[in-house]
This record gives C-alpha cells, sequence and structure tokens, in this order.
C-alpha cells in the first residue's frame, strides 16, 4: 500500500503566515489539504524508516525560523 506523510502546522502570530509556509511545503513537494491535516506528500510506494527520517529533516530545516509549529505523521 503506497504511503502518505501528513503535515499540520500551528501558526503563531509573531511567526510566518500561512501563504509563506504554503510556498515552501509545496516546494518541497507537499500537496495542500482542507481537513484534518494541511499538506499531504505521496509517496506513492511503501518505504522505510530512514526515509520518514530523512523527510521529517527536511521539513524541520524548511520550516526552521518561521515560528510555527509542526507534527508529521506518516502511515
Amino acid at each position: 500500500m503506497p504511503m502518505r506523510t501528513y503535515l499540520t502546522v500551528w501558526y503563531n502570530s509573531e511567526g510566518a503566515g500561512p501563504t509563506v509556509v504554503a510556498e515552501k511545503m509545496q516546494g518541497m513537494g507537499f500537496r495542500a489539504l482542507k481537513g484534518r491535516y494541511d499538506y499531504v506528500y505521496d509517496w506513492g510506494r511503501t518505504i522505510e524508516l530512514e526515509e520518514i527520517l530523512q523527510i521529517g529533516n527536511a521539513v524541520h530545516d524548511t520550516l526552521k525560523g518561521l515560528k510555527v509549529l509542526y507534527k508529521l505523521e506518516t502511515v
């Protein structure tokens, strides 16, 4: 079954706005969603733990300094 990584973002009034975050996430290959999650990355295949850690590190580096909180969930 193809796996997906979901991303939820919490914004801070002193941090970057949704448009800035959306541009950065879309640049990484995430797609914006409506509903429970804000973004999804479709892997299109089953992935290994190392790949989950790699995308987690990439999201962390991308959002660093934007003063947002986030949660990743890969299923």
